[in-house]
């Protein structure tokens, strides 16, 4: 097995490892020797890096948070100022990226996490719930503006509309691992977006 002089290599390829073995099989189902081997490092080495397997999950939840901070930025680097426009554009990309994955979808690390072990481990759960808040704060950010603009309703505070679309979001992920299909993802960000957005006046 390769190793290198860099102390952030061996926890790095875990991370990696882990955060595909996490999405692609779930938590209780991804080993330490799975996952050493995956990385292509020593078993023994896994525990000098991280405490425990708990430890280990939480932060990869962590990184999948990072990576989800970083995929928001790259959406928003090329969506429309428009505030409303730019929330179609987010979910456009996201659905786009679910689309190529219609085959195998592995869902979100976050939903997922949340059925598995939020329950039985708070390290995990205060992982996912800083990953969870993060996200909404920024898609509340978004609904603000369209409020303040009048494109988005402005009878429900912008936290929760954030709050009430990452329900349907994380919902419809559940349903598309089911059914082997993207479609529900569609029809709930349609339903969303064109019922429950729009201000009142010009709703359908």
């Amino acid at each position: 097995m390769p190793r290198t002089a860099d102390p952030t290599d061996i926890p790095e390829r875990l991370l990696a490892a882990g955060l595909d073995l996490f999405l692609n099989q779930g938590y209780n189902a991804t080993g330490i020797q799975q996952l050493t081997d995956h990385a292509r490092v020593p078993k023994g080495s896994f525990y000098n890096h991280f405490a425990s397997k708990e430890a280990f999950a939480a932060a990869v939840v962590q990184r999948y948070a990072e990576l989800m901070q970083a995929s928001w930025e790259r959406m928003m680097g090329d969506a429309p100022a428009d505030p409303m426009a730019a929330i179609r554009h987010v979910f456009a990309k996201m659905l786009r990226y679910h689309d190529r994955l219609a085959e195998s979808p592995a869902g979100c690390l976050i939903g997922n996490f949340a059925a598995e072990i939020a329950v039985s481990s708070e390290a995990c759960r205060q992982s996912l719930l800083a990953a969870q808040l993060a996200w909404r704060q920024r898609l509340a950010g978004l609904i603000a503006a369209g409020q303040a603009a009048g494109e988005i309703r402005g009878d429900l505070d912008p936290i929760e509309l954030s709050a009430l679309t990452w329900s349907v979001w994380e919902g419809a992920l559940l349903r598309m691992k089911v059914e082997r299909s993207v479609q529900p993802l569609r029809d709930s960000v349609a339903l969303v977006l064109d019922r429950i957005y729009p201000p009142t006046a010009i709703r359908p």
